[in-house]
């Protein structure tokens, strides 16, 4: 896989895999809930393996423990001996119930998360503020134009409204560099509903989150479906954890499992090389990771290519989650 790609038309260069930090919250907020709280050593753990095996940016947020995820992720990155312009960080705005002037407003707040790292990506987290989408890109642009932040980006932002946020900051001279969207072989919708037709037209980066589908592609819930009620948070009700929902992705499972095998990987590595590859450039990952194990695991996707022929037989398989 290719070393480096760029965050959509930007400068700024990124590795095809990045590391979600979701599970740095600490356990805390709706969003914390869904992982056991890390101590800050496991996570600055988890920060120097990745960083070791080549992923070179990071994505947290401002709900991720109401900015505890970023502030471990600043020491982990210090403990690793990482300084600000070393390796790229993206955060993002929360915007429920806020308007468009809360995004300057609590900009500092974001920055003093961070410190001493700055932020090369900042995104709207989702599309539901109390303020239009032209709204908010305005803020941002400001933002850009201060030298708050380098990029912008949205995340589950529908075609349209992508297309609305680009010509906004566009009339700026400031570009449109991502879109964070759910994305795996277990969910393909941004293939059917624009999102990615149109990512792929104004050169913006997909960033694909839950490229695993919160674990149910790397096998395990198959090969031992009473695993899940261990686990913390909500997935344990999910559909798709459920016996039904377990048959109808098994036989994708197992063709990763036999890929995996031929390719000397694991199933995991083999679902987000398939994701970050299959579009070419536009597709970057964020799997998270509680342990060192699964950080490597993670940025081992990108130390080999599947063939044509493997890429073609996953997406066959993948059709029904179109």
């Amino acid at each position: 896989m290719d070393n480096h790609r760029s965050l959509g038309r930007s400068p700024i260069t990124i590795s095809p895999i990045g590391l979600g930090c979701w599970q740095f919250s600490e356990g805390r907020g709706f969003a914390g809930r869904f992982w056991p709280a890390l101590p800050q050593e496991t996570a600055n753990q988890i920060v120097a393996a990745s960083l070791d095996a080549g992923i070179n940016w990071f994505d947290t947020a401002e709900v991720y423990g109401g900015g505890r995820s970023e502030s471990a992720l600043a020491r982990a990155l210090t403990a690793a001996g990482k300084k600000n312009g070393d390796v790229v960080v993206a955060t993002k705005w929360w915007p429920l119930w806020r308007t468009a002037g809360n995004i300057k407003a609590t900009i500092g707040a974001r920055l003093s998360s961070l410190a001493p790292f700055g932020i090369d990506l900042y995104q709207i987290h989702q599309p539901f503020a109390l303020a239009s989408t032209a709204a908010q890109m305005r803020a941002m642009a400001d933002l850009v134009e201060d030298q708050q932040i380098r990029t912008v980006g949205v995340s589950n932002f529908s075609a349209a409204k992508m297309r609305a946020a680009h010509q906004v900051l566009a009339a700026r001279g400031i570009h449109l560099v991502s879109n964070q969207v759910r994305y795996s072989l277990l969910d393909r919708r941004i293939e059917k509903n624009g999102v990615l037709k149109t990512a792929q037209e104004l050169g913006i980066t997909i960033i694909a989150y839950s490229p695993l589908a919160q674990g149910i592609l790397s096998g395990k819930y198959h090969r031992d479906p009473v695993m899940i009620r261990s686990r913390p948070g909500p997935r344990k009700w999910m559909t798709a954890f459920r016996r039904r929902g377990l048959d109808r992705s098994r036989a994708l499972v197992a063709a990763l499992e036999e890929i995996a095998r031929v390719q000397g990987a694991t199933p995991s590595q083999v679902a987000l090389n398939w994701l970050a590859n299959f579009h070419g450039d536009t597709v970057v990952v964020i799997p998270g990771a509680t342990s060192v194990a699964q950080a490597e695991e993670n940025a081992g996707a990108m130390r080999f290519r599947l063939s044509d022929a493997e890429m073609k037989r996953l997406d066959e398989l993948s059709q029904p989650f179109c």
